[in-house]
């Protein structure tokens, strides 16, 4: 299972009138609720392939540690190529697919609307969150119940 993960509005919960802690790695703390939903959907075999804005701040190690010091612990972590032509997050995935052999065991976890307007075959494994709550138990559902359906790509 590959799951194409946002941090902002997925494990931050984005509150406007609130900056979010920092830890002492200079990125912001999860959400405990959204922790708990994340490893109850990753095993070890699980690969999180980052989409965030921040994916080129740290090296993949250090994204590794920072999930690790956060209480989630990740054996393989990939990341879009870093986006030098300012596309969009939606445009981002779709290339990615274009330029990927990923067949259909993924999810798209991320907060942003615009994804919405993924092609269909993408659409099908899209989980919006809220952003100001983030990822939660009900989107557990969604993810389990994505989990354990197979939608061919076209």
């Amino acid at each position: 299972m590959t799951i194409f993960l946002d941090i902002d509005g997925v494990l931050v919960p984005a509150k406007s009138w609130k900056s979010p802690e920092l830890m002492d790695d200079g990125f912001p703390s999860f959400s405990n609720k959204s922790i708990s939903v994340l490893k109850q959907v990753i095993d070890k075999s699980t690969t999180i392939m980052l989409t965030t804005s921040h994916k080129y701040r740290f090296s993949i190690d250090e994204w590794k540690m920072i999930f690790l010091k956060r209480g989630i612990q990740l054996n393989n972590v990939g990341r879009l190529p870093e986006n030098t032509t300012f596309l969009s997050r939606r445009d981002e995935i779709v290339n990615w697919f274009l330029n990927n052999d990923l067949q259909d065991d993924f999810i798209i976890i991320d907060d942003d609307k615009s994804l919405n307007d993924l092609p269909p075959d993408l659409k099908e494994k899209f989980v919006l969150t809220s952003p100001m709550i983030g990822l939660s138990e009900r989107n557990l559902e969604e993810i389990i119940t994505l989990q354990n359906q197979k939608v061919p790509l076209l």
